[in-house]
């Protein structure tokens, strides 16, 4: 289930690609599959634990091509152990929303980019999002849950203020949105509530088999029902 468009990206062989908070790997195994040198850099090490089995599976498979090469890395978005410059492609996904220090976290997400590259940010949406704290507490008032709820207008503010140059933005995950909405209003932990179930087993269904129908269900929901926006800029060469 990806969140950002890879075209777009224009991630291929060789291409210097960081997944900054990559949790479970989703696009890092995207970007391997496209021949990319990828880094998983995640606070969490019992997650990179994960990823990087899953990279050599990948390898064994010959999932991975020539040019593809896998690895994790821990550490925190506010201080990353690379030289300015190190990526062509630098990716943010549903992490800056956790951070407390988000312009210092933004700060550093450009300094690792490549003059010329592509940075993407994905963040909840405002209003699905909105919906979601006013249904529940138990969402977001966590330990390393979410902080702050943003306007796209306001974290595109943040980053053209990098001096990064906004190419697209566009809503992802319509289909997931009402499936937060249930968890909020029956309680996030209560996985197996009736309703949470039916719409989780509707959720993997639509993963695994990938039907024409739901596809065409979410293209439309997604303007206006997006659990996610994603922003893409490019970083001027002249940085």
């Amino acid at each position: 289930m990806l969140t950002v468009d890879f075209d777009r990206l224009r991630v291929g062989a060789r291409t210097r690609f960081i997944d900054v908070g990559a949790g479970a790997g989703r696009h890092s195994y995207e970007a391997l599959r496209r021949g990319a040198d990828v880094i998983a850099f995640d606070l969490d090490e019992v997650e990179l634990k994960g990823v990087d089995e899953m990279f050599e599976a990948m390898r064994v498979e010959g999932q991975v091509p020539r040019t593809g090469r896998g690895a994790v890395q821990a550490g925190t978005i506010l201080d990353m152990p690379y030289a300015d410059a190190s990526f062509d492609v630098v990716l943010a996904s549903e992490i800056l929303e956790h951070v407390p220090e988000d312009e210092q976290a933004i700060s550093e997400l450009v300094r690792i980019l490549a003059p010329g590259g592509t940075l993407a940010v994905t963040v909840p949406r405002f209003w699905p999002e909105k919906v979601c704290w006013m249904l529940s507490d138990e969402y977001h008032a966590n330990e390393g849950g979410h902080i702050r709820i943003y306007k796209a207008s306001e974290l595109d503010a943040k980053l053209r203020g990098e001096g990064l140059v906004h190419t697209h933005t566009h809503h992802a995950h319509g289909l997931h949105a009402p499936y937060w909405w249930i968890k909020c209003a029956v309680g996030v932990e209560r996985d197996q509530h009736p309703a949470v179930r039916a719409y989780h087993q509707l959720l993997v269904w639509d993963m695994m088999k990938a039907p024409r129908t739901t596809r065409v269900a979410e293209k439309l929901l997604d303007p206006v029902l997006g659990k996610s926006v994603a922003l893409y800029y490019t970083k001027p060469l002249a940085a």
